[in-house]
């Protein structure tokens, strides 16, 4: 063994630990692309799939999109509100190596509706509204194009508008909330007996006429209970047992968070023995939505709350952003970063009611001090309001797209016409001055199956050769289902791991120990990414049985 080696390998890599924060940026980075200038409808909804597909709809009832559906075929529904026989499609599929659009036929109106990715791979989607509001969709992904939506009229117990769902350790969906609908049920059902379940929490948040506890913000806490947050306050909550295990304070402030004050919230990077904590932004001040419909757009808010949701006495640190933001969307970047992106300065959610877009992003870097965090990026030239929507994709890209302000599809005479848009903005690790740090994975090849607390042996080369073994991480990324300022599922895993070791010239390997449990990690698939002083590798695909 070389001394080279000798070194490498004895140094233990502390993967668990924060991220090294050594990368210094400009005070503007990242680059935007136009990648398609019309996909045919507004995205109001987006997942990215194995496949590295993407599927985006919008919804039913507003006419005619502005692509055909393929040969000849219609959709008859004499339930719509506005076309009885609609020969246009609301979803398509967005094949990223291809950068093309295909369009895909939905049943019933998938408008505000919800989903998460099954562990087969497979998306179900549930909820909407008029006959779409019990209904469950499915999309299995394939590679031949052969693939479509397939419905099941009355999968829902409870009609879901505006519900929020996520994975639980199981496998199983459950879905939370929706307008004037104060409860959850599961998906699949497990039993005919299997139903919905009230949840008091969801009544104590309701603003009479307003409302404010519409997608609520769910994130799986590492035992297996879920972190709810709505309006402006949040429990953690035993769905087997049907128990609020504990309460958490109200955010300093007061003001309502989620929809229609739509701010966003993410769960910040999972480490092993470092408690999970979870971060609000943004959003409208209490009074906006009323003050929006008599055409008073109140400033959004700059804060942001942050909470350790295990400590024995949680609280709420309030940060401030570089500017007001409401229905932006916060995406986990490969590196741990969070990325806000979309929205407006003021106004809320709903028609015709926000203006000044907040068109640059803004970098958040959680391990950083308080008050050096947010980083502002550069700015798009695209507003992006009302029904926009972010993804990460398996690159390491943001795909962004949408922006529908308007009860029907509107290019003329408004101030912000509806976007058929399709963009991608690269954060600066993209950026060529970084080129020699950026790792590429070897092995495994992408699509593997891995198990819960195994090993893994990662191999990865580094252009420059060079490597400080302390500085690199091993990330897993869940794919999110994003709408309405928040992304359902989304959620990123540090592993923990040994040694590096050096096998051969530029290439490297490391063990990295894969989720200890389902409560960590729910079953299915995820993008693994190498990242070396915050540079990351291209994603691989692994699921995680």
């Amino acid at each position: 063994m070389t001394s080279t080696q000798h070194i490498l390998s004895s140094l233990l890599l502390l993967l668990l630990l924060p991220l090294h924060r050594n990368i210094l940026t400009s005070a503007a980075d990242g680059k935007w692309d136009l990648l398609l200038s019309n996909v045919g409808i507004s995205a109001m909804h987006m997942q990215l799939l194995n496949t590295d597909r993407v599927v985006m709809f919008d919804r039913t009832d507003f006419g005619q999109s502005n692509i055909s559906l393929p040969n000849g075929r219609c959709r008859n529904d004499p339930n719509d509100t506005a076309l009885t026989v609609d020969c246009t499609a609301h979803s398509v599929e967005y094949d990223v190596a291809s950068n093309a659009i295909r369009p895909l036929m939905v049943l019933t109106d998938v408008w505000c509706s919800s989903g998460a990715v099954m562990s087969d791979g497979t998306l179900v989607q549930t909820g909407g509204f008029n006959d779409g509001d019990h209904a469950v969709r499915m999309y299995r992904p394939c590679n031949d194009n052969s693939c479509d939506w397939r419905e099941i009229g009355n999968g829902l117990t409870q009609r879901r508008w505006y519900a929020t769902n996520h994975i639980l350790p199981d496998g199983r969906e459950i879905i939370i909330g929706g307008r004037r609908q104060f409860n959850y049920e599961f998906y699949p059902k497990i039993s005919g007996a299997d139903s919905s379940y009230n949840l008091p929490f969801l009544v104590q948040t309701n603003d009479p006429t307003i409302e404010n506890n519409l997608y609520p913000f769910v994130f799986l806490n590492g035992d297996g209970n879920l972190f709810i947050f709505a309006n402006n306050r949040a429990i953690l909550f035993n769905y087997t047992n049907r128990a609020v295990v504990r309460t958490y304070p109200t955010v300093p402030g007061g003001d309502p968070r989620s929809y229609p004050s739509s701010g966003s919230a993410v769960l910040l990077p999972l480490r092993n023995n470092v408690g999970p904590e979870v971060l609000v932004c943004g959003g409208a001040p209490r009074g906006a939505y009323v003050n929006a419909s008599n055409g008073n757009f109140s400033a959004a808010l700059n804060t942001c709350g942050r909470i350790r949701i295990n400590d024995l006495n949680s609280q709420w640190v309030m940060e401030t952003m570089p500017m007001g933001r409401v229905m932006g969307d916060m995406v986990l970047l490969p590196n741990g970063y969070v990325l806000i992106i979309n929205g407006a300065g003021s106004g809320t959610a709903g028609w015709e009611s926000a203006s000044n877009p907040v068109l640059s992003p803004v970098m958040y870097r959680p391990d950083n001090a308080i008050g050096s965090r947010f980083e502002v990026q550069n700015p798009s030239s695209t507003p992006r309001l009302y029904h926009s929507t972010a993804v990460l994709l398996r690159d390491g890209r943001i795909l962004v797209g949408g922006s529908n302000p308007h009860i029907f599809y509107d290019f003329t005479g408004v101030l912000f016409p509806t976007d058929l848009t399709l963009e991608a903005f690269s954060p600066f690790y993209f950026e060529s001055r970084f080129a020699n740090l950026r790792p590429r994975i070897v092995s495994p090849v992408s699509q593997i199956r891995i198990g819960y607390g195994q090993q893994l042996a990662v191999r990865f080369t580094i252009p420059s050769g060079r490597l400080n073994a302390t500085l690199v991480a091993v990330t897993m990324v869940a794919p999110s289902f994003n709408t309405h300022s928040f992304s359902m599922n989304q959620r990123l895993l540090v592993l923990s791991g040994g040694n590096v070791v050096a096998v051969a010239n530029s290439t490297y390997q490391v063990r990295v120990a894969t989720p200890g449990s389902s409560n960590l990690a729910p079953p299915g698939y995820y993008l693994l990414f190498v990242v070396y002083r915050d540079i990351p590798s291209e994603g691989i695909w692994v699921r995680i049985t």
